[in-house]
């Protein structure tokens, strides 16, 4: 029997505050509307009409914005912030950790203090194509790291991108050839602070154009992505004693035309995605819709 309930826990992170907690969500995000079951754009005009937006993430206090921003030739992708001033977005920033190169898939490990990204920027490593590969910044005593380039031995000859990771430490991603045919989901396990080689996530059946964009839950309970074709569309599959379940597309009000790069905020109360406006395939937007619309448990 399949019951319709919300089983993501309320991660306390060690970055957020108390006041960070115990916001109301259109405090938290600044935001006019709050959506529950149907989408909402949020900020739709935070990038200008000649370039587009692709992904977009929180810090775990919610003080900050990350987001992903390419012209329309997609020849160069950079990293831009905003952050909470007087109770308004501040205006946006570039990156910490953006770089002249192409920047693009961030996420926050669940206790807030690893950033992990995807950029083409070189890692001085003979052997390694230039491509895009995995990095890393990490928060030490307040102050994030210099970018670290990650090796996943089997697949350092690979297109790697948007990492996500799990509270045990094992890290999700898409990867593909670097004409970026035969892209699909990986994982690897990490072990005294390096990771090993990655394995395929066994999805059936297998998208006959594979899949891309994943966000794991930091439990490792569920996992979303998008299936690679026309249109692009989010999916979620659960792990139940260590397989994982059939894809799920994601109901109707969040699957409209071309959607990707799914994230949730740390509380668990949102999902986040890019959304592709039906009447103009170069008008894209974040959204935003509340976890409960979706996320369920077999029982």
């Amino acid at each position: 029997m399949k019951k319709t309930l919300l089983i993501f826990t309320v991660f306390l992170y060690l970055g957020c505050t108390k006041r960070a907690e115990t916001l109301k969500p259109k405090e938290q995000f600044l935001a006019g509307q709050v959506p529950k079951e149907i989408p909402v754009a949020f900020m739709p005009n935070l990038v200008s009409k000649d370039s587009l937006i692709h992904k977009g993430i929180f810090s775990n206090d919610y003080t900050r914005y990350y987001y992903t921003v390419s012209d329309k030739k997609f020849s160069k992708f950079d990293i831009k912030m905003i952050h909470k001033k007087n109770g308004k977005w501040s205006k946006p920033t570039i990156a910490f950790f953006n770089s002249s190169y192409n920047d693009h898939g961030m996420s926050f490990s669940p206790d807030g203090n690893t950033l992990y990204f995807s950029s083409t920027r070189p890692t001085d490593i003979k052997g390694i194509p230039d491509t895009w590969h995995l990095w890393k910044c990490e928060n030490i005593n307040g102050n994030w790291s210099t970018p670290k380039f990650i090796d996943i031995p089997n697949l350092s000859n690979k297109l790697i991108s948007h990492p996500s990771i799990t509270d045990k430490g094992t890290l999700y991603f898409h990867s593909s050839n670097i004409d970026y045919s035969d892209m699909t989901i990986y994982f690897s396990n990490q072990k005294n602070g390096k990771f090993g080689d990655a394995k395929k996530v066994h999805l059936i059946p297998q998208h006959s154009n594979g899949y891309c964009t994943p966000y794991i839950a930091p439990d490792g309970t569920f996992l979303l992505y998008a299936s690679i074709g026309e249109p692009l569309t989010l999916n979620i599959s659960y792990k139940k004693n260590d397989r994982w379940s059939t894809p799920e597309q994601l109901p109707s009000p969040i699957n409209q035309n071309n959607q990707g790069n799914p994230y949730i905020t740390p509380d668990g109360a949102f999902l986040f995605y890019t959304h592709q406006y039906k009447d103009d395939k170069m008008g894209w937007d974040i959204f935003w819709v509340s976890t409960k619309s979706f996320l369920h448990i077999e029982e």
